[in-house]
């Protein structure tokens, strides 16, 4: 039992559940069913749980919460106690098990610091900015999921569509982290993955046509510069759902040596393009890539494609 970590009541419950009836299969339920929901609640909750260490430094430790405190003049220290206040709020929904409930607290703390930020005279518009992009960005993610789980209920393929969904919103999590800690580009570098993933997952359902077979390039440069791109996602997606992951040493071998596979011929495609072969390296990359989902694939994580 030491390896199974039990985030909350409700995840003590739902293992009880597992035991009690996905192992037994007196539920009815298909093979897994309840197991995934546990996954889900702990992904859940650890996101919203890491994101209130983030909002937490960005209102105490930051650099802005430290003009706040030096420069900030009456109104600034007003928004920010308003800040702190949203914040411990959002601690108590937290508790309470209401995740989304305490991301919507989380956001208008976050909105309110910038806010105190900005009156306290330190140039923030930039920083807001970037931030309603990614929340843009994010809201869109959250749309592609509910289009994935509704063409999944009626496709009949909530199993799968559940994993896809589960992945898609641990790099969510993963994207807050780094975003709300000041790492924007990698941040938004695992939100466009999030996105990619989610994307792809609909195409699936749809007859199986991908982004890339509906695309059509000028050149065979550009269709490089595109697959680059993919080769790069797909390396995100390796380090977001595997780095960290207990596996087996049989299967940590098999993901490293797909990963390896897929490193020397993304080298390969590199050299082959500054020999000006794209067509050589196009076909390298689409190998890369493929290798790299094999890696995925390999370690019990699926995804489409």
């Amino acid at each position: 039992m030491n390896a199974i970590r039990i985030l909350s009541p409700l995840a003590a419950t739902l293992g009880v559940l597992v035991l009690a009836y996905g192992i037994t299969g007196g539920s009815g339920a298909p093979p897994g069913f309840f197991l995934r929901i546990v996954v889900a609640a702990q992904t859940e909750a650890e996101a919203v749980e890491n994101r209130l260490a983030n909002v937490r430094r960005l209102l105490e430790d930051s650099s802005g919460a430290r003009q706040v405190a030096a420069k900030g003049g009456k109104q600034a220290i007003e928004v920010r106690d308003q800040a702190r206040d949203l914040y411990n709020r959002a601690e108590k929904r937290f508790r309470l098990e209401d995740f989304a409930g305490a991301n919507v607290l989380l956001e208008k703390a976050t909105g309110a610091m910038f806010e105190a930020v900005r009156l306290a005279g330190m140039p923030a518009v930039l920083e807001t900015k970037k931030h309603q992009d990614f929340e843009s960005r994010a809201e869109s993610i959250r749309a592609l999921l509910e289009a994935l789980e509704r063409i999944g209920a009626e496709k009949g393929v909530q199993d799968q569509v559940a994993e896809t969904s589960a992945n898609v919103q641990r790099l969510v999590g993963e994207a807050r982290v780094l975003e709300s800690s000041g790492n924007a580009a990698d941040g938004r570098t695992a939100l466009n993955a999030a996105y990619d993933l989610a994307k792809r997952g609909i195409e699936e359902l749809r007859g199986g046509d991908t982004l890339v077979r509906s695309l059509h390039f000028d050149s065979k440069e550009e269709e490089y510069r595109y697959e680059t791109d993919r080769n790069d996602t797909h390396q995100m997606l390796v380090k977001v759902l595997l780095e960290g992951k207990r596996r087996s040493k049989g299967v940590n071998r098999m993901v490293e040596t797909f990963i390896e596979r897929a490193t020397a011929l993304r080298m390969d495609a590199e050299q082959f393009a500054r020999s000006g072969d794209y067509e050589a390296a196009v076909g390298a990359l689409e190998k890369s890539t493929r290798e790299l989902m094999r890696a995925i694939r390999s370690a019990g994580v699926y995804i489409p494609g």
